[in-house]
């Protein structure tokens, strides 16, 4: 089983804690979704949150989701003038026998603007 890493990012209308777990377990769902993965296939999550946000841990979202044995770990974005406001990034470390080229990405709705290349 190889190791393979997906990334996926999603922006928030408002930085609230219940609408940052519904977006951020929309991003998880759908990374896992589109790439045939179980929560059991999952090495590790890096969240992100970019300096606007301060309601609640992005990971917090994952562990409603019933992922509770994964590593996970958050982290601040730079904060870049005329960044993308209010975006969770996620870089997932997976187990997969998909080929790297295999891969699906996911940027949610507006977010898909930040990796035009990779986003599907």
């Amino acid at each position: 089983m190889a190791v393979r890493a997906v990334r996926g990012a999603v922006q928030l209308e408002r930085d609230e804690a219940g609408h940052m777990d519904e977006r951020v377990g929309e991003l998880l769902t759908a990374v896992l979704e589109r790439n045939g993965l179980t929560a059991d296939d999952l090495i590790s999550v890096w969240f992100t949150a970019t300096p606007d946000l301060h309601s609640d841990f992005p990971a917090a979202a994952a562990r409603k989701l019933g992922i509770v044995d994964v590593p996970l770990i958050c982290a601040q974005e730079l904060d870049i003038e005329g960044a993308m406001p209010r975006v969770v990034r996620i870089l997932a470390h997976i187990e997969s026998e998909r080929p790297r080229a295999d891969i699906a990405h996911v940027y949610l709705g507006t977010a898909g603007a930040l990796r035009k290349d990779i986003a599907q």
